[in-house]
């Protein structure tokens, strides 16, 4: 087992994963914490949650990252290495802006970031998918989600820590160093086989995958799950920075709390729902993962009435990471269930896009609605918000179906 954890191609998986989940979170609670200081009205904060959009749009150009093959490195390695340096200087250009006089170019750079990131995850997801074998890609898909779950630690843990010591514009600068290893990895890592060859023109990019998803009987209705289902959860998680702040939390007490407690609550959520799975197998994991996601969204709505009390923080904190660490290993299992290896990159940036698009449409709102009826009464709401994701399982995964759920459904 340890051979096959430290093998070449897990190590790749996990560094991988940890240049992924570093960029997520420098547009989201770090951004929400740089702007909170700098003044900026809590509405305007959360509409910033807009500058996500390409992380719901990606399949677009998806096609064209399977499509055409680059001069250098190879079709996976030659994009990866375009989307990681523009990454890395665009990331740079966000802490050069100034959120308290310039909001727009804040959201400016801040999109330049999300689009370079959601095109990283686009060839990183297709690239995993190839160089894994069918039976390494479990093993394969936790190291890269821990290592997903390590780089958004360094990003908000770690960032909101250092931006207690240092300037928003110095702390936005390491990040963008912290970015290397990632391109080390990509010129190092050899390109992995096309074994179901690429597509020879945009119809067999484009269209085929999609023709190939959506010939799938109940195929829409699970686009939608995908929609919803952690609906919720993701549209609480979206204002958790202001509203820490806004109860009395300094920035240090969230960045060793929430980030670093609530990392190790996480991937422990994750192997656990891993184990459980096994047991419970996919269909049931999702109904006992959502119900306690729900309930871990109602903890905050305790936490606003108990307000500035670390262990309170820390209670509701380690059981949302837990449960929501539970959640997302259901629902990778799922999406992996269901992706055709054939069309790796467009099928996965679908799915993914759909992933994204609560924690950016859903989200953006989110301002108003804590602005205007209180943190307790919206947190309240977010739980309300995931009942229909919820319901969608009594359709296509009910409780005594059966423990599997793969492509056949």
């Amino acid at each position: 087992m340890l051979k096959a954890i430290f093998s070449r191609k897990m190590l790749v998986s996990f560094i991988m994963g940890f240049a992924c989940g570093l960029p997520l979170l420098l547009t989201i609670s770090v951004l929400q914490a740089w702007m909170k200081e700098e003044g900026v009205d809590l509405a305007v904060i959360g509409m910033m949650a807009l500058v996500g959009l390409p992380y719901t749009v990606k399949f677009i150009w998806a096609p064209f990252l399977d499509r055409f093959t680059l001069p250098f490195l190879g079709r996976r390695r030659g994009w990866l290495l375009i989307a990681q340096i523009a990454l890395i200087l665009s990331i740079a250009g966000l802490g050069m802006t100034s959120p308290g006089k310039s909001p727009w170019m804040v959201a400016f750079a801040a999109f330049l970031v999300t689009f370079f990131s959601a095109s990283q995850d686009i060839v990183v997801d297709a690239y995993r998918r190839e160089d894994l074998t069918d039976g390494e890609l479990g093993l394969g898909s936790s190291l890269y989600v821990n290592g997903y779950r390590v780089g958004m630690l360094l990003a908000s843990g770690g960032g909101l820590i250092m931006a207690d010591h240092m300037p928003f514009s110095m702390v936005y600068l390491i990040m963008a160093a912290c970015m290397l290893p990632g391109v080390l990895t990509t010129l190092l890592t050899p390109e992995p086989d096309a074994a179901m060859g690429t597509p020879k023109n945009m119809r067999e990019a484009v269209v085929d995958p999609l023709v190939e998803y959506f010939s799938r009987q109940g195929a829409i209705w699970m686009l939608v799950f995908i929609l919803l289902y952690k609906i919720g959860d993701t549209m609480a998680s979206a204002m958790t920075t202001p509203f820490y702040l806004d109860i009395g939390f300094s920035k240090t007490e969230i960045g060793a709390v929430v980030k670093l407690f609530g990392f190790w609550a996480t991937i422990i959520g994750s192997i656990l729902g891993g184990l459980l799975m096994l047991k419970l197998g996919i269909n049931r994991s999702l109904w006992v993962f959502g119900v306690l996601q729900a309930i871990s969204t109602a903890g905050f709505a305790v936490l606003a009435r108990i307000g500035h009390s670390i262990p309170a923080l820390s209670a509701v904190i380690g059981f949302e990471n837990l449960s929501g660490g539970m959640g997302t290993a259901a629902y990778s299992a799922f999406m992996a269930s269901i992706t055709n290896k054939k069309f790796t990159a467009t099928q996965y940036a679908l799915l993914t896009s759909l992933m994204g698009v609560p924690r950016v449409i859903a989200s953006a709102p989110t301002g108003y609605l804590a602005k205007y009826i209180g943190w307790e009464n919206f947190f309240i709401s977010c739980v309300l918000i995931a009942v229909p994701g919820m319901l969608l399982l009594l359709k296509f995964a009910p409780w005594n179906s059966g423990k599997g759920l793969g492509r056949g459904w």
